[in-house]
């Protein structure tokens, strides 16, 4: 794995014109949400740039672009509300370090390599989780939107302060929200391939607020300071550094699932394969870094990572050209941006959670599982009105619980007892003649696929119900896998066998299997020589141990009955 992302200018022309392309769509979204997180809009523009180029530089997709997200933007909002609350003159600069340490745990779990894991997580979790951000989205612009700040309180403060923002509502500050919707909804397919529609409301927007209305009325965004960003060196409180280490932990986790999802995305388009570990470090290089300088944390974004593919990009040149474009912006044209009513920006943003919601999956859940459907809005709800991490945590819980229930329940089924050659179990012609001698005292308990522990309550059962026997023949040569859980079981049933003086043969135990079974010491109640490799090889052995106990052989296969073997 290389240090660097794959850099080559062999595909210049494609790089440029999709790194200028993503640049374009990502001015009117960092502003946007570097104004809905309550950092400002520098701390949009700084987060696009440096997570940006960082991301490009180091991460494992080359054609990914990274900046500030929606899912981002809300839980950072969340953190900024807390820690300014708690202290007004270093909330901030306490919620930048959250953002670093985001950045600090991204990269301790690329270096682990957890990528793969990050993103096996059930669909319904996912989309409940997405779209409940993008509902938080939206009501939280309600403010900005009708005119106001965003009230205190966040979701729940937003809604219950909107009978009096309606009441007090702006109308021309409505109005201009109303424009940037209405342009970005209604905007035909064929102008979008030549003209961004977010580019194109906030010019637009900025033009009808400075020549159609008084500006002085307006809530603007002001001056955004030009120049290189100021270093922001970590700051927390004792009081403070649980809580900060918990959102550093959900801020981080949220972006690896934004930025793998979005990883994903980018592969299915290029027909490539992405360095999941490599992308996380790459993230948390950039969020460590946006956070050290005062800006916000990133993630993959979807529309101008598609974007950039469309436009000709194909090598993480596109996205250091996009950081490139974006740092000229703040060095020399910022002051530029300072007309730009807050009301259009509200209007962007309501358009990203409006799209964030899952509304593929939102239209069909219902038709595939109402299992699913009902953990999709649970987790939805909780993320809205309760907790994000809370949300994700029971949604997986929930899940993975019902998911364990219906591999349990089908698992369970090739779990069971045979005592004769009618039992459903594929015997071959040798096998079922041995079994015809045996006239019922050897019992063969077979186990068929991965044990997990969800199965041992059958293993339990089965063990209950056994029939009465001479040898008992545990046939594990069709398990993959045994769990802890499952070996207790059949431990108990081995063990109730050689309390009631049955042999005891093991079957087709090998590798983990039989490792395991030895480290829980299952085997010291089996002989060495009853550890065999095949279940015609234990019955050949179980049938000599019968006659040895009856003193006389057994007939063998296809022999008169009352005739001896000789």
């Amino acid at each position: 794995m290389g240090i660097t992302n794959r850099v080559h200018f062999r595909n210049l022309r494609g790089d440029i014109f999709g790194g200028v392309t993503a640049a374009v769509i990502a001015l009117p979204m960092a502003l946007a949400f570097g104004v809905a997180s309550g950092a400002g809009a520098a701390a949009g523009l700084y987060g696009a740039v440096i997570v940006g180029f960082f991301a490009a530089l180091f991460g494992g997709t080359p054609t990914l672009i990274s900046e500030p997200t929606g899912p981002m933007t809300v839980v950072f909002t969340a953190v900024i509300a807390q820690l300014v609350a708690s202290d007004p003159e270093n909330g901030l600069a306490m919620a930048f370090t959250v953002a670093m340490l985001a950045g600090a745990f991204q990269i301790l779990f690329g270096v682990l390599k957890l990528g793969r894991y990050i993103t096996l997580m059930p669909y319904p979790v996912i989309s409940g989780f997405m779209s409940g951000i993008g509902v938080i989205l939206i009501i939280l612009q309600l403010g900005p939107f009708l005119g106001h700040a965003t009230p205190k309180g966040g979701v729940v403060g937003t809604l219950t302060s909107l009978p009096s923002l309606i009441g007090t509502l702006d109308p021309v500050e409505v109005a201009l929200g109303a424009f940037s919707l209405a342009i970005l909804f209604l905007m035909p397919k064929r102008l979008k391939r030549w003209v961004p529609p977010q580019l194109l409301v906030l010019v637009g927007g900025t033009l009808l607020a400075q020549f159609l209305f008084n500006p002085a009325d307006l809530r603007l965004i002001g001056e955004i300071p030009t120049g290189l960003p100021v270093l922001q060196l970590p700051m927390f409180e004792a009081s403070q550094l649980r809580v900060m280490l918990v959102d550093g932990l959900v801020l981080g986790m949220l972006g690896c699932i934004d930025a793998l999802l979005t990883a994903m995305i980018a592969d299915s388009i290029t027909r490539t394969q992405h360095d999941s570990d490599k992308e996380l470090i790459g993230q948390g290089i950039g969020n460590l870094m946006s956070g050290l300088f005062g800006g916000m944390p990133g993630a993959g974004a979807t529309m101008g990572t598609v974007v950039n593919i469309q436009a000709g990009g194909r090598t993480a040149l596109s996205g250091l050209v996009r950081a490139g474009i974006l740092l000229v912006v703040i060095l020399w044209a910022a002051p530029l941006t300072k007309t730009i009513p807050l009301a259009v920006l509200a209007g962007i943003a309501v358009k990203v959670g409006f799209d964030i919601l899952d509304w593929s999956f939102l239209k069909r859940a219902h038709h595939v599982s109402w299992k699913g459907t009902a953990i999709m809005y649970g987790v939805m709800l909780l993320t809205v009105f309760v907790d994000l991490i809370v949300a994700v945590g029971v949604g997986v819980f929930i899940a993975n619980i019902l998911t364990i229930e219906r591999l349990s329940k089908l698992q369970s089924q090739q779990v069971r007892t045979i005592t004769n050659f009618d039992d459903d179990l594929a015997l071959n012609p040798e096998e079922e003649a041995l079994m015809d001698r045996a006239k019922g005292r050897i019992l063969v308990f077979h186990l068929d696929g991965p044990m997990i522990f969800g199965v041992a309550r059958a293993i339990s059962q089965e063990h209950t119900a056994m029939a009465d026997h001479d040898i008992l023949i545990v046939d594990l040569q069709d398990v993959p896998h045994l769990g802890v859980t499952a070996a207790l079981a059949l431990e108990n049933a081995i063990q109730d066998a050689c309390e009631a003086r049955r042999q005891v043969f093991l079957v087709g135990a090998r590798g983990k299997t039989l490792r395991r079974l030895e480290k829980l010491g299952v085997l010291r109640f089996v002989p060495s020589e009853h550890l065999v490799e095949t279940r015609t090889q234990a019955l050949k052995t179980a049938l000599r141990l019968l006659a040895d106990l009856d003193g006389v052989d057994l007939p063998q296969a296809g022999a008169e009955p009352g005739a001896t073997a000789i």
